[in-house]
């Protein structure tokens, strides 16, 4: 019974992904209305930046869609019944989080804002320790050599 307790990544139950990429996201909107910078963000940026908004949310329903097909959990505090490496999942090992990633960079942008762009990096560094650090622990416990194999094949981010 104690073994079950045990079968999910060690991430902090206050650790919510999409909580952090919208605190980023906030962060970002918040600095470029009380910093204001001498730089003018041109309309082919803001379409830009919608665009990476938009190929965000697409990382997101991919990654949705293989879960589902996997019949495993999308909670990154939850057990996962498999591994998934197929769709989105060859050429990223995360791609809601880089999907998140995309949006903290576009959705400011497309707002007339860099800061997102200069937010990402934290972005980046606060899933790594706070969340996939944890989560690919986990996967390398649960599915060793198959989850080894495939962190070899597939980069974390992109």
């Amino acid at each position: 019974m104690a073994e079950k307790q045990q079968d999910h990544p060690n991430i902090n139950k206050n650790i919510h992904p999409p909580f952090v990429a919208l605190f980023y996201i906030i962060v970002a909107l918040v600095l470029g209305r009380i910093v204001i910078t001498p730089l003018v963000i041109p309309q082919v940026l803001r379409y830009i930046g919608l665009a990476f908004t938009f190929i965000g949310f697409l990382f997101g329903v991919g990654a949705f869609i293989e879960f589902r097909k996997a019949r495993t959990t999308l909670d990154p505090h939850g057990s996962v019944k498999s591994l998934v490496v197929s769709g989105v999942y060859r050429f990223t090992r995360n791609p809601i989080y880089l999907g998140f990633l995309f949006m903290v960079i576009g959705f400011p942008l497309n707002y007339g804002h860099f800061w997102g762009i200069l937010a990402a990096p934290f972005f980046v560094t606060t899933m790594n320790r706070l969340v996939i650090e944890k989560e690919e622990a986990y996967l390398e416990k649960k599915f060793k050599e198959q989850y080894a194999g495939y962190r070899s094949r597939v980069r974390r981010w992109l």
